[in-house]
């Protein structure tokens, strides 16, 4: 496109003298992904243009046609019908041509003392400000559903686990209490990272600030910003904000892999502590006995999406020099993906772990194997005065004598048991039961009944639920 006198009609066309090649124009155009930004973009303009109208650089008659040929726009994109043009590359100048066409010359005042550089900046820091609060949401609705499952089955009991081995009996609610910490930790640092993101960058315009007479604080006050940020350079070719919270998705979605495994296995008949709601499943197109895990295997494999969000982020802007570099275009897509992916996944899980359905006796019944009491004969030998290390050896004896009578602890008779150690007594039998180690363990944050409900009613408490 061109005017009569063969300049560009681009907002920045009069530096040229030809008409931007439509390759270029394909290659180069990012509306067809952050017209997702539209709101935002908005928001900011609207407060911008009140700012200006405070500062004497528009009048009260220009800044209500904007703020209302703004409005208009903005209801025509939630309704569908407004147009975007490719040629005008993002939203920034889609929505600013608009305005223009709309309002007349007011609109082509509206750019006055602001770049794309730092309403880009703008947009997808209030982009992300809210996402963080949305995933905030998120996350409750899935630590509620683990703290819910707690309460359901109470006092049952499972096999911890490390290397995949069974270790130490523990109470299946502090298993699930587990999750609800893990995710617990997410909330936190998407808390952390908005404090960071909420940091208003208009008024750095393309990267040395502005000489016309702005005040930032109140455009950071109209949008509900903690604060403006302190360096035009710095603001200008910063993107650490949304590798921050991309890093917070990553950890999120590996958590939720974390967890996706363990359905995987637990569902699976080589464990079978769990059913997974058939509704919540798929079968096979050729075996017809097959119930899989649709929900679990899919956001495990989601995680590698959302990692390659992050290292996409990292290594686009590792070479970056200050200020704004074109590169920085890509950055909206790993955020957008990452946003999307973590969002569903946590919707989904939430739902499914709500509806789990543990087997118990399955459960209890995996205590009864492995050795599961070592450590608390250990601890035993410890209260009678025998040095930890000296009653490591002493019970690692007992387990090498056992596996070669395949028997478990809990089957020796004492006679048995005293040729390893004079001092274990018909006392032992108590702490070798599945119960009385679990109940055992009474230290802060350990497995006994006690300390569960405890745990149990203070998430209970945080979240609302008593």
């Amino acid at each position: 496109m061109s005017t009569d006198n063969g300049h560009s009609e681009k907002m920045w066309g009069g530096r040229f003298a030809e008409t931007t090649a439509a390759s270029l124009e394909a290659f180069s155009a990012s509306i067809h992904y952050d017209s997702r930004l539209y709101h935002y973009d908005i928001a900011g303009s609207k407060a911008h243009a009140t700012m200006l109208a405070e500062n004497g650089l528009l009048t009260k008659d220009e800044v209500a046609d904007i703020i209302a040929g703004l409005a208009g726009i903005e209801a025509d994109i939630e309704a569908g019908t407004f147009v975007f043009r490719r040629e005008l590359e993002d939203i920034h100048m889609n929505i600013e041509k608009a305005l223009a066409e709309r309002i007349g010359p007011a609109g082509a005042k509206l750019h006055a003392a602001r770049s794309r550089n730092d309403q880009i900046a703008l947009d997808l820091r209030l982009y992300l400000r809210d996402q963080c609060d949305r995933l905030t949401e998120l996350l409750t609705g899935l630590r509620r559903a683990f703290v819910a499952q707690a309460r359901t089955y109470l006092g049952a009991v499972m096999p911890g686990y490390t290397h995949l081995q069974r270790a130490q009996p523990v109470l299946l609610s502090h298993h699930l209490l587990a999750y609800y910490e893990m995710f617990g930790r997410d909330v936190a640092r998407l808390h952390d990272c908005r404090r960071r993101i909420n940091l208003c960058p208009l008024g750095s315009a393309a990267l040395a600030g502005t000489g016309l007479p702005i005040d930032r604080e109140r455009v950071a006050e109209l949008l509900g910003f903690a604060g403006v940020t302190a360096n035009s350079m710095d603001t200008a070719g910063d993107r650490d904000f949304a590798i921050e919270f991309v890093s917070c998705c990553a950890m999120i979605q590996l958590h939720l892999s974390r967890l996706a495994e363990e359905l995987v296995l637990w569902a699976g008949s080589e464990f079978d502590f769990v059913d997974l709601p058939d509704r919540f499943c798929t079968g096979s197109s050729i075996m017809p006995q097959k119930k899989n895990p649709d929900i679990p295997e899919l956001v495990r494999g989601k995680s590698g999406r959302v990692i390659g969000s992050l290292m996409s982020l990292l290594i686009l802007v590792k070479g970056l020099p200050l200020t704004y570099n074109r590169d920085l275009q890509e950055d909206k897509e790993p955020v957008f993906d990452a946003v999307d992916t973590v969002s569903a996944s946590l919707s989904i899980m939430a739902e499914l772990v709500a509806n789990l359905r543990f087997k118990t006796e399955r459960l209890q019944a995996a205590t009864t194997s492995g050795f599961m009491t070592a450590t608390d004969l250990a601890d035993y030998l410890v209260v009678k005065d025998v040095p930890f290390r000296e009653a490591h050896g002493i019970v690692g004896r007992i387990v090498a004598y056992c596996v070669e009578k395949k028997c478990e602890l809990e089957t020796l008779s004492l006679e048995e048991m005293r040729r390893f150690s004079p001092v274990i007594d018909k006392d032992v039998f108590e702490v070798l039961s599945v119960n009385g180690s679990v109940d055992s363990r009474i230290s802060t944050g350990g497995t006994s009944l006690q300390r569960v409900t405890e745990a149990l009613g203070a998430a209970e408490q945080n979240m609302g639920m008593r």
